[in-house]
C-alpha cells in the first residue's frame, strides 16, 4: 500500500528480465582507454578507508558478527539468570544455560550467518536468529527431560531463549543498518570487474551503481570482443581490455571481485574456466550471471552426475495448491482488516463526501489475472473533474510506468493526506474479499496501458500469471509512480517465480515501514 518503499533488495538483481540476451558485434570497436585509478588519494585517506573496512567486510565483518553475536547470548543468559532469581523460579541446574550460546553460535553457521554475501535481507537474518534460539532451547530442554527430569529448568531456559531472540536480532539489526550505511556511503565497497560488456553486462552495471548497499563498485568491463557504445548506449564504466590482460588489469584498478556476465560470442564461454581459476589464483571473489537466468529461482536444486554438476529447475505454479492456500489466506485477512479497520474506512469516507462532491469510491478498470479485467476501487482523492485521463501513449515516455497524479494537480486536502498515507488503497480489500485480487501481487493496470506495455516490454503479459496486489515486491523496493517499468516487471517476475508464503510476510512487513515515509 505505501506510495514510496525502502531501498535495496533481497537478493542481486544481476540481470534484467525484460532484456535480451547481447547482440553479436558486427564489428571489433576498439578499448575505451581507462583513466589510472588512484586507489591510495593520500595516506589520511587510505587509513580512513582501512578502518570500517576492518570491521564492515570480508574476515573483520565475520569475527564482528561473531563477537557481538556472544556477547549478546552471555549477556541473554546472565539477564535470564538475574530475572530468574527475582522472580522467584528456581532452577537446580542453572548452569545448563551456558550450553545455549554456543549452541545457537553453532546454528548460525550452519545456517550460513557467518559467511560473506553480497545482499542480506535483515528479515531474513531475523529469521534465522529465532530458528537458532528455538532449536537450541529445545536442545538443552529435550537434554534435562531425558537425563534427570529437573523441574524449573523449562522456566530458565524459556527467559534464556526469549532474551536471546531479542537480544541477538536486536544486535544484527544495529550491524546491518551500520553495514549498509558505510556501503552506501561507499567506505566500504569491493572494487569490480565485470566481464562482458553486452547487454547483460551493462545491467549488472547499473544494478551496482543504483545499489551501494551491496559493497560491489564496478570500476570497468573487461571483453576481447565488446559492442561499441552505440549498441549498449546504457554503459557507462570503460572497457578496461581482455580476459588475458586480466592480472594488469588487477594490478591498475586494484580490483577484489568480478562479475561474469555473458562474453560476446566471439568471446567464447569455453574460456570462462580459465579465467574463474586465474581470478581464484589473483585472490578474486567470483560471482557468475547463469544463462537461463530468467527460469532460475529459489526453488532450483543442485544435484551432481559423477563429477557433472545439474541443475534441477523447479517452477512455480500459480495454479497449484499453494497459490489457493495463499488466496484463501488472503480473504480471510482481508475480511479480518476490513473489521479491525472498519472505523478508520467509515471517517475516510465521510471525510471524502463532505470534502468535495462526488462519489466516495473512485472506480477504475484494470486488468488482473489471466488477462481479466475488474473494477479496482479506490478512495476518490481527486475534484470528479480530474478523473478524466487523455492520451496513454502521450502521458508516457519511454520505460516509464504510470503512476502518482496525471495532468492537473487537483487533489483535495483530505486527498493528499489519504495518499501521503495510503490510505485510499484500503477498499482494495473489498476487492480481495471479492477475489478479485491478493494482498500481495503485481500491481494491475489499466487495460490501454496493458495494451501498450505488451508490445513495448519483454515479458510484461508474464505478470498476469497471478492475481494483482495491492502491494508487492516492486513496490516496496521503490518502483512506484512514474518509475522504470522494466525493472518493475522484473521485480514482479521475480515475485511470481520465487513466491512463498515467507516472501508474503517480508513484503507485507515492508508495506508497514514503508507506509510511514512520504509518498505521493
Amino acid at each position: 500500500m505505501p506510495r514510496t518503499g525502502q531501498s535495496g533488495s533481497e537478493d542481486l538483481a544481476l540481470a534484467d528480465s525484460a532484456g535480451v540476451p547481447d547482440p553479436i558485434a558486427s564489428g571489433v570497436p576498439s578499448v575505451v582507454a581507462p583513466t589510472p585509478l588512484r586507489p591510495h588519494a593520500s595516506a589520511e585517506g587510505h587509513a580512513a578507508r582501512v578502518r570500517p573496512k576492518r570491521i564492515f567486510d570480508g574476515r573483520g565483518w565475520t569475527i564482528t558478527c561473531l563477537a557481538a553475536d556472544a556477547l549478546m547470548l552471555v549477556l541473554a543468559v546472565v539477564a535470564a539468570l538475574i530475572g530468574a532469581h527475582a522472580a522467584h523460579v528456581h532452577a537446580p541446574a542453572p548452569g545448563l544455560a551456558w550450553l545455549f550460546p554456543p549452541l545457537v553460535i553453532g546454528l548460525l553457521a550452519i545456517r550460513g550467518l557467518y559467511r560473506h554475501k553480497i545482499s542480506v535481507q535483515y528479515l531474513d537474518e531475523a529469521g534465522h536468529v529465532v530458528g537458532a534460539c528455538s532449536v537450541a532451547a529445545m536442545v538443552i530442554i529435550a537434554f534435562v527431560a531425558f537425563t534427570d527430569g529437573v523441574t524449573g529448568q523449562a522456566e530458565l531456559l524459556a527467559r534464556v531463549w526469549a532474551f536471546g531472540m531479542i537480544y541477538v536480532a536486536g544486535s544484527r539489526y544495529v550491524l546491518s543498518v551500520s553495514q549498509r550505511r558505510a556501503r552506501t556511503e561507499r567506505a566500504v565497497a569491493r572494487r569490480t570487474l565485470i566481464f562482458g560488456a553486452g547487454r547483460i553486462g551493462a545491467q549488472v552495471e547499473r544494478r551496482l551503481e543504483e545499489h551501494p548497499e551491496l559493497g560491489l563498485r564496478p570500476v570497468g568491463f573487461v571483453d576481447a570482443y565488446p559492442p561499441g557504445d552505440d549498441q549498449i548506449p546504457g554503459r557507462q564504466a570503460p572497457v578496461l581490455g581482455r580476459p588475458d590482460e586480466l592480472e594488469e588489469i588487477v594490478t591498475r584498478t586494484g580490483a577484489e571481485h568480478v562479475v561474469l556476465a555473458f562474453l560476446s560470442s566471439r568471446g567464447s564461454d569455453a574460456a570462462l574456466v580459465p579465467i574463474v581459476r586465474r581470478c581464484d589464483e589473483l585472490g578474486l571473489e567470483v560471482s557468475l550471471v547463469p544463462r537461463l537466468f530468467e527460469s532460475i529461482n529459489v526453488r532450483v536444486g543442485l544435484e551432481h552426475i559423477g563429477g557433472m554438476p545439474l541443475f534441477r529447475l523447479r517452477s512455480v505454479r500459480p495454479k497449484g495448491w499453494q497459490f489457493a492456500v495463499k488466496h484463501t489466506l488472503d480473504r480471510i485477512v482481508a475480511a479480518a482488516l476490513i473489521l479491525l479497520l472498519g472505523p478508520l474506512l467509515i471517517v475516510s469516507a465521510l471525510a471524502v463526501k463532505i470534502s468535495s462532491r462526488g462519489p466516495v469510491f473512485f472506480r477504475q478498470r484494470r486488468v488482473g489475472r489471466d488477462g481479466r479485467a475488474f473494477d479496482l476501487l479506490k478512495f476518490r482523492s481527486m475534484r470528479i473533474s480530474d478523473e478524466d485521463r487523455g492520451n496513454v501513449s502521450v502521458l508516457l515516455p519511454e520505460d516509464t510506468a504510470p503512476g502518482g497524479v496525471e495532468g492537473a494537480d487537483r487533489r483535495t486536502a483530505i486527498g493528499r493526506l489519504m495518499r501521503r498515507l495510503s490510505i485510499d488503497e484500503l477498499p482494495q480489500l473489498f476487492n480481495v474479499l471479492l477475489g478479485e485480487m491478493s494482498l500481495i501481487g503485481p500491481r494491475p493496470e489499466r487495460p490501454e496501458f496493458v495494451e501498450l506495455f505488451e508490445r513495448r516490454v519483454n515479458r510484461y503479459e508474464d505478470r498476469h500469471r497471478v492475481k494483482s496486489g495491492i502491494t508487492g515486491w516492486a513496490q516496496v523496493h521503490g518502483l512506484r509512480g512514474k518509475t522504470s517499468l522494466s525493472d518493475r516487471i522484473e521485480w514482479d517476475n521475480y515475485y511470481i517465480e520465487n513466491w512463498s508464503l515467507w516472501l508474503d510476510v517480508k513484503v507485507l512487513l515492508m508495506t508497514i515501514s514503508a507506509v510511514f515515509q512520504p509518498a505521493e
